[in-house]
């Protein structure tokens, strides 16, 4: 456990400090110099970029986590392993490059602004190819245990970029179309410092080998692949169904404002995403030893974890929330206010399940996992169809909580029933117990003529009163040494 610890506190404090960021950029500079529309053509653009790299991919990023340990040889450069993890997924861009300027008019057709994508629609191709070779390299790195750059990369750098374009925006140095390209080119840009770090630690090995065929059969490759591309693809549907449809079935302001909500929520991601980096390569090693009891309890220490944090990031985003909306000097963006506290129940949800996800993709009854994606992408698009048109941006919003909540609950009754292996123990119910006092107590504190004054006191009441009971009653067990430890001091 410990590189996980090592690994896991960096990408923690790397998640956290690009929350920051991510805050600041989402509160202060893009809503205040982008109208809504402006935002949501961006949010559309990137969308659309994540599902082409998706389809090119052809799960490869997955199958290269799942099936490293079997190729990993520092002696040997790993069997060639990395160019063959390029080279697949290579050739699917190639095709998909054919179909996406082919389908160009069907693409556009569904947009009622055809003008604002088709103004962009070459720049799109560029971002996916980048888009897929970071996945690529990412994964790798993954598979390596080095996982702290790649997310310094995605949560830090990233943001002081877009925080730059932007800031050059709002100054009137860059045109809008300027600043469009310059915020694909920042998104573009990192695909290539992550080449750099590879090569700096000695893992760019871009000659091919045929020992690559002798360590593990390439048609068993291709086949996870093909079931990883289609419980990815699921997933990024998802994850970006929401503002594509929005900008089709509203506008493109309403993807805009709605980018803003999803980005508030997504604190409650942050944890998840930074154990979800060496957690992956950790349980495929599990797997292959067949240890069990030891993911087992890898699985009920993290998802207690996660519960705690979850449940006081949601409550101190959802009780803050006319503070935060505050910050932000477009009134047109608070209409987002109800999908935000959809979207916080809904990842709120994911966090109380655990990691339930890769235990299945990384289990030798991984093809499951594929069901349970499939069956939730239709879902989603079915039930965004459905309520978007009816709601608008709360209609959206209930469409994600819905789709989370049920592959959350279908996940975790099959680890349970297929490995006898649950996250849930008293100490759960005890945090969310905890959480919904502190959230009471929290809520009663009155507004007192000032937003920030507010915001500290309710976050005060909040933080003291969660923080004491979790202590007081022992719902977090890796804190009593800690404690022990302040008490006799």
């Amino acid at each position: 456990m410990g590189i996980v610890r090592r690994q896991g506190l960096r990408n923690t404090i790397i998640s956290y400090f690009g929350l920051g960021l991510g805050f600041v950029n989402t509160t202060f500079l893009l809503p205040r110099f982008l109208e809504p529309g402006q935002l949501g053509l961006t949010q559309v653009l990137v969308s659309i970029a994540t599902i082409y790299a998706q389809l090119s991919a052809f799960g490869f990023a997955s199958a290269g986590i799942r099936f490293f340990p079997y190729f990993r040889d520092a002696e040997r450069r790993h069997h060639g392993f990395l160019p063959l993890l390029l080279g697949v997924p290579l050739l699917g861009f190639g095709l998909m490059t054919a179909l996406f300027f082919l389908g160009k008019p069907l693409l556009l057709s569904l947009y009622t602004e055809q003008a604002a994508i088709a103004a962009y629609y070459p720049w799109i191709a560029v971002l996916a190819l980048f888009t897929l070779l970071y996945s690529l390299q990412d994964a790798y790195l993954k598979g390596l245990y080095h996982t702290a750059f790649s997310s310094f990369l995605q949560e830090v750098l990233l943001r002081v970029l877009i925080a730059g374009v932007a800031l050059l925006f709002g100054m009137g140095y860059l045109t809008f179309p300027q600043f469009v390209l310059a915020y694909l080119g920042v998104n573009s840009g990192l695909t290539l410092l992550l080449a750099a770090y590879l090569a700096y630690i000695g893992e760019l090995h871009l000659r091919p080998t045929r020992a690559v065929l002798r360590v593990r059969p390439v048609r068993e490759l291709l086949s996870f692949g093909a079931f990883a591309l289609l419980s990815n693809i699921s997933g990024t549907v998802i994850t970006t169904i929401d503002a594509l449809m929005l900008g089709s079935k509203e506008s493109l302001a309403a993807a805009g404002i709605y980018a803003i909500a999803s980005n508030i929520s997504i604190a409650l991601v942050i944890p998840s995403r930074a154990l979800n980096k060496i957690a992956f390569p950790l349980l495929a090693d599990y797997w292959k030893d067949q240890d069990l009891p030891r993911m087992a309890d890898f699985y009920r220490r993290t998802t207690r974890l996660l519960t705690v944090l979850g449940c006081w990031l949601a409550l101190g985003i959802g009780l803050n929330l006319d503070f935060i909306y505050h910050l932000i000097h477009r009134p047109a963006y608070a209409a987002g206010t109800v999908a935000v506290l959809l979207l916080l129940a809904g990842r709120l949800f994911d966090s109380i399940t655990g990691l339930n996800g890769l235990i299945v993709v990384t289990s030798p009854r991984y093809r499951y996992d594929l069901i349970f994606n499939a069956s939730l992408a239709l879902a989603t698009v079915g039930l965004n169809l459905l309520l978007i048109p009816r709601f608008g941006l709360t209609g959206a919003a209930l469409a994600a909580l819905l789709a989370l909540a049920s592959i959350n609950l279908a996940r975790t009754w099959f680890v349970w029933h297929s490995y006898q292996m649950h996250p849930f123990t008293w100490r759960i119910a005890g945090v969310l117990l905890a959480a919904a006092v502190a959230g009471t107590a929290a809520w009663l504190v009155p507004f007192v003529h000032s937003y920030l004054v507010s915001m500290l006191l309710r976050s005060a009441v909040l933080t003291g009163l969660y923080g004491g009971l979790l202590l007081t009653f022992g719902l977090v067990p890796e804190a009593q040494p800690w404690l022990r430890k302040l008490r006799g001091r």
